[in-house]
């Protein structure tokens, strides 16, 4: 019987802004969060992620590198993000040239459970539970559904 290697998870080397709440167990390394934003459980944010301000980032949340998340953006429970779109047929097996980015604007709520590829979502807009977004989003509203598409514009009073 062989023993295995055991890793904890653990926070390195986070450049924290003022007045961040995280609520441990979390995985969080050589990544940027916000004045005044929530990490909830269960969250694995890795390296070169930047996390803007007054953000809440809800529990089993995967942010992967290469992911910039705006300011006032709420990520709900069990949103995962992917940089590795599998071009080559399978994983990039370390060849990170291949790996793609995320760019999330301002007040932006990711629900429950959405996939969210390499892509840029402008500010304003609202992903449905469920949902996987596979397209750059360039314009405010609620999407969902897979791939999400658009569903309707935002309320301009609800901003």
């Amino acid at each position: 019987m062989h023993e295995p290697v055991i890793k904890e998870s653990a926070i390195r080397d986070v450049n924290f802004g003022e007045s961040v709440v995280v609520v441990t167990p979390v995985n969080m390394y050589e990544c940027s969060i916000g004045d005044s934003s929530f990490v909830g459980p269960f969250v694995e944010i890795q390296k070169g992620v930047h996390i803007g301000n007054r953000c809440k980032i809800q529990s089993h949340a995967f942010i992967c590198e290469l992911v910039t998340i705006g300011d006032d953006c709420f990520i709900s429970h069990g949103a995962m993000f992917i940089n590795d779109t599998f071009a080559g047929g399978g994983p990039a097996r370390g060849r990170k040239e291949l790996w793609k980015s995320t760019v999330i604007g301002n007040r932006v709520s990711i629900g429950t459970n959405v996939t969210v590829l390499p892509v840029t979502i402008c500010d304003d807009v609202v992903i449905g539970a469920g949902s996987v977004v596979t397209r750059d989003i360039t314009s405010p509203g609620v999407y969902a559904g897979n791939p999400a598409r658009k569903m309707r514009g935002v309320d301009a009073d609800a901003r």
